[in-house]
């Protein structure tokens, strides 16, 4: 879908092009609350945007201002565990990059797949593993907003990076693995997502991260550390979402603090 419609929409409602955009995950939906003189515009006012169906994801654009600059914070994101397509899961990405957008912000609730990590940790992502079944850059190629093959090391932008921790120097940081959900994994996959090399897993993030890359757009991504998922046989744990939202919000302070910082100094 053009994202001609939707760019108009919000220019309705809202003068500014935002110096960043941020995705909040689950349970993460604190921060929208720090923005101030904020315009929020529910995804159903936005033309082809498609709502969020998961608790603890309101589903809102908030575009206000965040460490003294503008900012659009979508309030809860679309998955491929919802029954969404990558098109549209990544459609807002592409509604970013076509308002003029160049920095996203993205946010997500993992398991920690390192048995060095703890639940409450936040982990800078320095790369990723896709274990997605479908990649969104998928079909026909349009070469005004990016390459055919848009080339993916160094995809997490090292001055971002290097940002966050030096806002927050006790980041952890690690490589994301991202798989389709909407069931936590068994013990066995686990061990093996751990084998690759994978830091963390997680359900979301990696195909918006590809869109905003292929757009030109530079990325940061941080990840809350909810559960230690790493399959070891005698520390093998029964996850719960319910227990998933409670880390995400108990952790929800310093990870607003730090997105915060970081944008003060963009």
């Amino acid at each position: 879908m053009s994202t001609e419609a939707a760019v108009a929409a919000i220019r309705d409602r809202v003068d500014d092009v935002p110096a960043a955009a941020i995705v909040l995950g689950s349970g993460l939906g604190r921060l929208a609350d720090d923005v101030t003189e904020a315009t929020r515009i529910p995804y159903s006012e936005i033309p082809g945007w498609m709502k969020s169906t998961v608790r603890g994801h309101a589903g809102e654009l908030v575009v206000g201002r965040l460490g003294g600059k503008i900012v659009a914070v979508m309030n809860g994101r679309l998955h491929y565990y919802e029954g969404y397509d990558m098109d549209a899961v990544t459609y807002p990405m592409r509604v970013f990059g076509a308002w003029g957008i160049r920095t996203v912000i993205l946010t997500n609730a993992c398991g920690g797949l390192n048995p060095q990590l703890k639940a409450g940790d936040l982990l800078v992502i320095s790369d990723h593993i896709s274990f997605m079944p479908a990649n969104p850059l998928r079909g026909p190629n349009d070469d005004a907003i990016g390459p055919r093959f848009p080339d993916m090391v160094g995809v997490y932008t090292d001055e971002l990076r290097a940002l966050a921790h030096s806002v927050d120097p006790d980041l952890r940081e690690g490589v994301y693995v991202a798989v389709p959900g909407p069931n936590f994994e068994t013990p066995a996959e686990l061990r093996m997502l751990r084998g690759w090399g994978a830091d963390a897993v997680g359900m979301s993030t990696v195909p918006e991260v590809i869109v905003a890359r292929h757009g030109g757009m530079r990325v940061l991504a941080i990840s809350t550390v909810t559960d230690m998922a790493t399959g070891i046989p005698g520390q093998i744990e029964h996850v719960h979402h319910e227990e998933v939202l409670a880390v995400a919000n108990a952790a929800g302070h310093r990870l607003a603090r730090v997105v915060t910082a970081v944008v003060a100094r963009l």
